[in-house]
């Protein structure tokens, strides 16, 4: 995408989100696909997505991420070996999609983030022929988490469905960090510019420094300098943006800042996951952030301290370092 990826219009009404109950490796039960609707190129429903009598449909307007099934697209885990997660995009035949655009030099994005937004991985699965998607087991340890598959079936629009998955064990719910500006990670110091506003385009600077000194060479990580994605706290809407300009053009500079324009759809706090490549590794920082009102601080997590239901044969820890840290 050359261009930052503004997201509007969304409404503050939801409707019903589909989920599954989900032991890693394992599926609980089927899942029932969602009415369908339309979404426009950045993966968000247009404004002009209607019923046959004329009124916009009840998933008008909603954020990515909310919807097991769309368009006739639904985001089915599946069984898989231990350390794995498995998952098929079927179509509106019914049968799993084996085409897919490439977006972002990948023709799958797989987003995984806790409920309490403890943890997250951005990672990418490998397709079988016979239309599984695999990948190493991004889930980091016991909890409910949202995984949101990211992609554009050939022919079709860009769509981010979400399911919720459920890895056994004790659970022990975090609080949101509070507001902040400036955040370390892997050495690297990332200041943030900017405040989101509900319902308008705020631009976002991400400056990127180590000890001290500015990065000014930062290495291109799926087309980009840097990937954005936001999630809302409580039913944890999805936005992903991406910023101006491209790698090599002659006119992008590869740091200290990256810029995206941005909408979030509501008055809330969000948690932004910056991906950013440099010294030949992708690095991921943090921050929560309080759009609109500021008397809607982040809450503690909602996630329940009683210990998750065991699984029949649940899928080990895939051990891949710290949640929140974590690329394929």
């Amino acid at each position: 995408m050359n261009t930052a990826t503004k997201l509007s219009g969304f409404a503050l009404g939801l409707a019903a989100v589909f989920g599954t109950a989900y032991g890693v490796g394992h599926l609980a039960g089927p899942v029932t696909p969602a009415a369908d609707t339309r979404h426009d190129s950045a993966g968000t429903h247009s404004d002009d997505s209607h019923d046959g009598g004329g009124q916009a449909t009840a998933t008008d307007h909603l954020p990515g991420g909310l919807l097991v099934s769309d368009q006739g697209y639904t985001l089915q885990p599946v069984a898989a070996p231990t350390g794995e997660f498995a998952f098929r995009i079927t179509g509106p035949d019914g049968a799993p999609v084996t085409r897919y655009d490439v977006a972002h030099d990948k023709r799958m994005h797989l987003i995984v983030a806790r409920r309490d937004l403890s943890g997250f991985r951005h990672v990418h699965p490998e397709l079988d022929a016979d239309g599984t998607w695999r990948v190493d087991s991004p889930l980091d340890g016991p909890g409910v988490w949202r995984a949101f598959a990211d992609f554009t079936p050939s022919g079709g629009e860009a769509l981010t469905l979400g399911v919720d998955v459920t890895v056994p064990g004790a659970l022990a719910p975090r609080p949101l960090p509070a507001p902040a500006t400036s955040t370390t990670v892997d050495g690297y110091t990332v200041t943030l510019g900017g405040t989101p506003q509900p319902g308008r385009t705020s631009t976002l600077t991400l400056t990127i420094s180590r000890d001290g000194k500015p990065v000014t060479d930062l290495e291109p990580y799926l087309g980009a300098y840097g990937h954005l994605v936001a999630l809302r706290q409580g039913d944890l809407a999805y936005l992903h943006v991406h910023p101006e300009g491209v790698p090599g053009d002659g006119r992008t500079p590869a740091g200290p800042a990256v810029s995206f324009a941005a909408e979030v759809p509501s008055t809330g706090a969000y948690r932004l996951y910056l991906d950013f490549r440099h010294g030949g590794a992708v690095h991921t920082a943090e921050f929560t952030v309080v759009a609109g009102d500021t008397a809607a601080a982040p809450t503690a997590a909602a996630t329940p301290t009683a210990t998750a239901p065991a699984a029949p044969t649940p899928t080990a820890d895939a051990g891949h370092g710290a949640p929140g840290h974590g690329h394929s």
